[in-house]
């Protein structure tokens, strides 16, 4: 499912590219008139870009969508200490700065991104990973988690020897149970008799368990001695610690949003079964398309395997055995024969 792709550009970035082509000198001009987007921004919280992980494959879009637009696309990040007025000045700044279509990458920008919207009404916005914000000129880009997680939870219960494989959470807020409900129902469908131990290394209000790569180390090694031979991180950067520990007991681990067997060292990545691949691509992408042209609909816009928001990755090949089942589970979640649930 990982390596379909969507068949086009959207509607909307397509038609802005042509729009965009007939303004630099073409004798046949759209009368529907220029794209409306002349800079693109994109703000992350405080992990930034540059690990290869979800915050680099959402500039992917991004920066798709600014080539196709030639546009520029400019990058900000958040401060360990931020506060929402924090964020909100950094928002407020870009809007005023004249960048028109803004991306926030992550739910910590909520609060923020709800009173700046209101500020700069003709600026478009969207937050990744959020649904509590209502604006005429917001964007809300979720994810269907739940379906890619099934899918990867399907490889473990089909592939676990000991019929007991594990998740560890980053922190245990609902975004983070979506993946851990998919994986357990994934695990189920796949392997009646498969028994999923769950663990979070941190309660909100601290968010410390998406970057304490000893943490998940520790959290997967007392998982694989009490019997589990499959650890689902989706732990942020704590599941590097997870896959050190996989490679160390000689077990098996997952990893989520990229494809992990390409990141993680060679020592490593043998001992990646598979990633649960959270493709932020493409709803950023399809965010400025939309921006761009004439039809912005503002509200909740959600990627799944029906529209490559989510799948899986078989870089390694060690789920090409059972390739064919998992590509069976997904056509049956897109067809509506397979309900994955949302919450544990």
């Amino acid at each position: 499912m990982h390596r379909r792709r969507l068949a086009r550009l959207p509607l909307a970035l397509a038609f802005v590219a042509v729009l965009s082509a007939c303004g630099r000198g073409t004798s046949n001009p759209s009368p529907a008139g220029p794209p409306q987007v002349h800079r693109i921004a994109i703000a992350y919280d405080i992990s930034g870009r540059g690990d290869g992980g979800f915050n680099d494959i959402a500039y992917n879009g991004a920066k798709e969508a600014a080539d196709a637009l030639r546009v520029e696309l400019k990058e900000v990040t958040a401060k360990l200490d931020d506060t929402d007025d924090d964020r909100a000045e950094r928002l407020r700044l870009l809007a005023s700065s004249g960048y028109d279509a803004i991306i926030a990458v992550g739910f910590t920008y909520a609060t923020a991104i709800q009173k700046v919207a209101a500020e700069f009404p003709k600026v478009k916005f969207a937050i990744v990973d959020d649904a509590t914000v209502t604006a005429p000129n917001v964007w809300d880009i979720l994810f269907a988690e739940h379906e890619g997680s099934f899918l990867v939870g399907a490889a473990a219960g089909l592939k676990t020897k000991t019929t007991t494989v594990g998740f560890i959470g980053a922190v245990q807020i609902p975004l983070l149970q979506k993946f851990e409900a998919g994986f357990t129902a994934g695990v189920r469908a796949a392997n009646p008799a498969a028994r999923v131990q769950v663990t979070y290394l941190s309660q909100p209000p601290d968010y410390s368990g998406f970057g304490d790569p000893p943490h998940g180390k520790e959290a997967a090694l007392g998982m694989y001695d009490n019997g589990v031979d499959i650890i689902f991180a989706a732990a942020g950067g704590s599941g590097a610690g997870v896959h050190e520990a996989a490679a160390q007991t000689d077990h098996w681990s997952i990893g989520v949003d990229a494809d992990e067997y390409k990141l993680e060292p060679v020592n490593v990545r043998d001992h990646i079964l598979t990633s649960m691949l959270k493709n932020s691509n493409v709803g950023t992408r399809e965010f400025i398309g939309e921006a761009a042209g004439f039809q912005f609909t503002p509200g909740v816009h959600t990627f799944g395997l029906a529209n490559g928001g989510v799948g899986y990755a078989t870089s390694g090949g060690f789920v090409d055995d059972i390739k064919a089942k998992l590509d069976g589970y997904a056509a049956d979640i897109v067809a509506g024969r397979i309900v994955v649930p949302q919450t544990p």
